[in-house]
């Protein structure tokens, strides 16, 4: 669903999106919100998310690429091109190699991704690192740009090439179901149609 269709207002972004020059990595995270919407409210609550990043965090857009919802839905993000290495503001220390996929609602406490929602990341995570000859499956060493309280800033560190948002930074996302789920998505994502050489 593209930003329009979801009804972004682009008064809110006020200067043009920055581009990496390679995608390198996934960060898999959760919005936090209520778990009890209707597929139907998936549109609504990525336009208060704007609204918040914008005017509460003082970011030029919304921080992460996509949003996935519990029915598989897919929404763009960050402004740019979906199919385009578009800079966001996800995973302090690694935003300037990686694209970041947040599903609706909270999994630390209680909830459970769907089905539907975890074949809808592994999908577009095989995807969009696939437009950069990445394997969903493998490994990749990066260097932390800045201390992140999991890794020193310029420390080298191996991580999956689709990680949880807690594999970077010091935090409970994407949390403790979804992080779980984190293996299964990428052996989904390996077998996807469109992972690389697929």
């Amino acid at each position: 669903m593209s930003r329009a269709a979801w009804g972004a207002d682009e008064s809110l972004v006020q200067d043009p999106p920055s581009y990496l020059n390679k995608l390198d990595a996934v960060f898999v995270h959760h919005t936090a919100g209520t778990n009890n919407y209707t597929c139907a409210d998936s549109p609504a609550i990525i336009r208060a998310i704007l609204t918040y990043h914008v005017r509460t965090n003082g970011w030029n857009d919304i921080g992460y690429n996509f949003f996935v919802d519990k029915c598989g839905t897919v929404f763009e993000g960050r402004a740019g091109g979906v199919d385009r290495p578009v800079l966001g503001a996800h995973t302090y220390g690694f935003n300037s190699y990686s694209a970041g996929i947040s599903l609706l609602g909270d999994y630390e406490n209680g909830g459970t991704p769907t089905a539907a929602a975890k074949q809808a990341i592994a999908d577009l995570a095989a995807w969009k690192l696939g437009l950069h000859g990445v394997d969903p499956e493998a490994k990749v060493a990066l260097t932390a740009a800045g201390d992140t309280g999991v890794w020193k800033k310029g420390q080298v560190v191996t991580l999956n090439t689709i990680s949880g948002h807690r594999d970077g930074y010091a935090t409970l996302c994407p949390g403790v179901t979804l992080y779980s789920a984190l293996p299964g998505i990428r052996t989904a994502a390996g077998a996807s149609p469109y992972a690389v050489g697929n």
